[in-house]
C-alpha cells in the first residue's frame, strides 16, 4: 500500500495514562517503530511531545476519547499536525486489542493517510464554544428549577400554573416571593398581578389558595434564590460571551502570506466580523442573538471547511442516514453529529414554526402532516442549517420566501385539486381571476 507520509505518531488515550508510537519510513523503504507510555500531567506530556519530535513526526493521530484528548492537543497543537479521529472509524480485529496495538494501528493508518480528521477549531473558538456550552448547561438547570417550583406548588395545592402562563414573570414571581414570606391572603396576592393578568384576578385569588406548610415556605424561597442565581449566573455569562465575540477578529484573508489572489467573495467572507455574522443569522426567523452565538460557537465562521451545505448538515447529525441492503432501504434515522450543534438547531426550529407567514413555518406544517412532527422538525432544522450556510459563505441576509411560497409554486394543481373536491360535493364551480388593482 503507498505511503503518504514519512514520520508519523499515533497515540492512545486514557485519562490517566497514553500509549505512544512513532513510526517512520528509512532511506531502504522499510518501516521501523517504537511505542512508549507516559502520564497525563502537563511534564509527562511535554516529555511525550519532545519524543515524537525526536523523529520528526509531521503528523499525530489520536482517537476523541471523552475530554481526554484535550490536553494532550493542547501541547502538541503547534508542533506537529494533530488528527483527531473518530474511534468508530479506526476499529481494529476483535481479539486483538491491546493499548500498544491500538497507538500502532492509529500510526499506521495515518502513514498511509487512510484517517479522516474531524473538525477542530482554533483557540478562540474552542473559547467561546466552552462559554456557550456551559450556559446552555445553566439555562437547563433554569428550566430544571423553574420545573421543581411548579412541583412544589402543587403539593401546595396553589395552581398558578393553571392561570398563569408563565409562573417566573414579573407578576407570579412577585406572588411567590409573597407567598415565600409567609403571606398567604389569597385576595392580597392576586392583587400583585399587573398587566392584562388583571383581568384575571378571580381566577387568580382561586389559583392562590392552598395548604400552604412552613416547609413548603422554605423550599421555594430557597428555589427562588437559586433561579435568581442562575439568572445572574447567565446574564454574566451572555455578557463574557459578547466581549469573546468583540475581541475575536475578521477571518484572515487568503492573499495574506500567499502568493494566490483573493477572490471577491473570499474577500467579503473575510471582511464578515463574529459579532456581524451573529446579527445576520439573527435574521433567521426562529433564531435569536443567543442561539447565533451558539451555532457560530459550534460551527465558527469560515464555511470553506464544510465543502458544501450538505457537509455541514451532516455534521451536525441532522443529514437522514443511509442503510440499503439488498436493494431494500432501511432506517434512515439520522446519524450522530455534532450535539450543541443539533440541539440549538432543533429548538430554534421549533420557534420557527410557530412564526406568522413565514417559509419555515409553511414548510413544517406541510411535512408535519405527511411525516409527523417530528420528521417535520429535523427537516425545518434542516433547511435552516443550510441557509446559514449560504449566508455566512455569500455575506447575505436571510430572504424570507413566504408563507405562500408552495402555493405559488404549484398554484394551478392546486387550484385544480380544490376546484375537483368542491365538485364532488355538488358544486358547480365557476373561477373567475381577481383582476389586480390599477
Amino acid at each position: 500500500m503507498r505511503m503518504i507520509y514519512e514520520q508519523v505518531g499515533g497515540v492512545d488515550v486514557h485519562k490517566k495514562q497514553v500509549t505512544a508510537c512513532r513510526m517512520r519510513v528509512t532511506a531502504d523503504k522499510r518501516i521501523e517503530w517504537e511505542v512508549a507510555e507516559y502520564g497525563t500531567t502537563t511534564v509527562e506530556l511535554l516529555r511525550l511531545a519532545d519524543w515524537l519530535a525526536e523523529w520528526e513526526c509531521t503528523h499525530v493521530a489520536m482517537e476523541s476519547t471523552a475530554d481526554y484528548w484535550k490536553p494532550v492537543f493542547n501541547l502538541l497543537e503547534g508542533q506537529t499536525e494533530v488528527v483527531l479521529v473518530n474511534a468508530q472509524h479506526v476499529k481494529k480485529v476483535p481479539g486483538r486489542k491491546t493499548d500498544a496495538s491500538d497507538a500502532e494501528w492509529l500510526a499506521e493508518l495515518q502513514l498511509h493517510g487512510l484517517l479522516r480528521a474531524s473538525f477542530i477549531p482554533g483557540k478562540p473558538q474552542r473559547a467561546l464554544r466552552e462559554l456557550t456550552r456551559y450556559r446552555s448547561t445553566v439555562v437547563r438547570e433554569r428550566a430544571r428549577v423553574v420545573n421543581r417550583v411548579q412541583k412544589l406548588l402543587e403539593s401546595a395545592n396553589i395552581k398558578l400554573s393553571c392561570v398563569v402562563t408563565d409562573v417566573m414573570g414579573v407578576s407570579a414571581r412577585a406572588m411567590l416571593q409573597e407567598l415565600a414570606a409567609g403571606r398567604t391572603d389569597a385576595r392580597a396576592l392576586a392583587e400583585l398581578a399587573k398587566g392584562r393578568l388583571r383581568n384575571k384576578l378571580p381566577e387568580l385569588e382561586a389559583a392562590l389558595q392552598g395548604v400552604v406548610e412552613p416547609h413548603h415556605r422554605f423550599l421555594l424561597a430557597h428555589q427562588l434564590g437559586h433561579i435568581e442565581f442562575l439568572e445572574e449566573e447567565i446574564a454574566a455569562l451572555s455578557a463574557e460571551i459578547a466581549q469573546q465575540l468583540a475581541r475575536m477578529g475578521p477571518l484572515p484573508t487568503a492573499a495574506a502570506g500567499s502568493e494566490s489572489p483573493t477572490s471577491q467573495d473570499e474577500a467579503e467572507a473575510a471582511s464578515l466580523t463574529w459579532t456581524e455574522a451573529v446579527a445576520l443569522l439573527d435574521t433567521i426567523p426562529g433564531v435569536n442573538e443567543r442561539v447565533a452565538e451558539v451555532m457560530l460557537a459550534e460551527m465558527g465562521l469560515d464555511m470553506s471547511q464544510f465543502p458544501t451545505a450538505e457537509a455541514l448538515i451532516a455534521w451536525a447529525g441532522l443529514a437522514p442516514g443511509n442503510h440499503e441492503s439488498g436493494g431494500k432501504r432501511y432506517s434512515g434515522r439520522t446519524r450522530k453529529g455534532n450535539r450543541a450543534l443539533r440541539s440549538i438547531m432543533t429548538q430554534a426550529a421549533w420557534s420557527a414554526s410557530r412564526t406568522k407567514g413565514t417559509f419555515l413555518k409553511a414548510r413544517y406544517h406541510r411535512l408535519a402532516a405527511r411525516r409527523g412532527k417530528n420528521r417535520a422538525i429535523v427537516a425545518t432544522a434542516r433547511a435552516m442549517l443550510e441557509s446559514a450556510w449560504y449566508m455566512l459563505s455569500r455575506h447575505e441576509p436571510y430572504h424570507e420566501l413566504g408563507g405562500d411560497y408552495y402555493d405559488e409554486r404549484q398554484k394551478e394543481h392546486k387550484v385544480n385539486r380544490l376546484t375537483k373536491q368542491l365538485t364532488k360535493l355538488g358544486f358547480n364551480v365557476t373561477l373567475d381571476p381577481i383582476l389586480a388593482a390599477a
